[in-house]
C-alpha cells in the first residue's frame, strides 16, 4: 500500500534522527518489538473502538512489549497513537530498518530454504553471497519445504532462485515450448 508508505516515511525520517544520536541497535530493537505487537490484529480493533482511550492503548503495548521501552521509545509511540497512525508502524520500522542498513552498508538478505541451514553453512552461503551481490548482507532464513531443495535468496528486489522448485519450473518451460 503506497498510502501507508508515504504516511511511514516521515515518522521514519525522524526516528532515524532521533536514534543516530544514540545506539541505532537499541532503537531497532524497540521499534521491531513495537512493530510486532502493532501488526496483531485484535490490538489494531482494540484501539480504533470507540470507547478506548489512547491511553488504554498505550499501556496494553507497553504491558506487551517483551523489553522495557526507554522514555523516548515512548514518546513515539505516544505520538504514533495520538495522531492515529498505529497502523502504519510496521512500515515505519520496514523504513527504519532500510535506513540503518543504508547508513551502515548492509542489505537484509531473505533466504529461503527447504531445510534449517546450520550457523557455519549460513556464514559461508553469506559470504558467497556478498559477493555476488555487491554489498554486506545480514541474512536471516526461513524454511520453505515447497522448494524441495537448495535455496532462493531475495536481497531488496533482487532474488537469486537456485531452488529445485525452480530448476523443475525452468525445465517444464523448456520441454513445453
Amino acid at each position: 500500500m503506497a498510502e501507508l508508505a508515504t504516511i511511514a516515511r516521515p515518522y521514519a525520517e525522524a526516528l532515524f534522527e532521533v536514534a543516530s544520536k544514540g545506539d541505532l541497535n537499541q532503537w531497532a530493537d524497540q521499534v521491531d518489538q513495537l512493530a510486532a505487537v502493532a501488526s496483531n490484529e485484535q490490538l489494531l480493533q482494540f484501539a480504533e473502538h470507540p470507547k478506548v482511550t489512547a491511553q488504554q492503548v498505550f499501556d496494553v503495548i507497553v504491558s506487551v512489549v517483551k523489553t522495557p521501552l526507554s522514555d523516548a521509545a515512548k514518546n513515539f509511540l505516544r505520538t504514533l497513537i495520538d495522531n492515529g497512525r498505529l497502523v502504519a508502524l510496521p512500515e515505519i520500522a520496514a523504513q527504519f530498518h532500510a535506513l540503518k542498513n543504508a547508513r551502515s552498508g548492509v542489505a537484509d538478505a531473505k533466504v529461503y530454504s527447504a531445510f534449517p541451514i546450520e550457523p557455519a553453512q549460513l556464514a559461508e552461503l553469506a559470504a558467497t553471497l556478498e559477493k555476488r551481490f555487491g554489498r554486506k548482507l545480514q541474512p536471516t532464513v526461513e524454511i520453505d519445504p515447497d522448494l524441495i531443495g537448495g535455496v532462493r535468496v531475495v536481497v531488496g528486489d533482487e532474488v537469486l532462485d537456485t531452488s529445485v522448485k525452480a530448476r523443475l519450473e525452468r525445465m517444464k518451460a523448456a520441454l513445453t515450448a
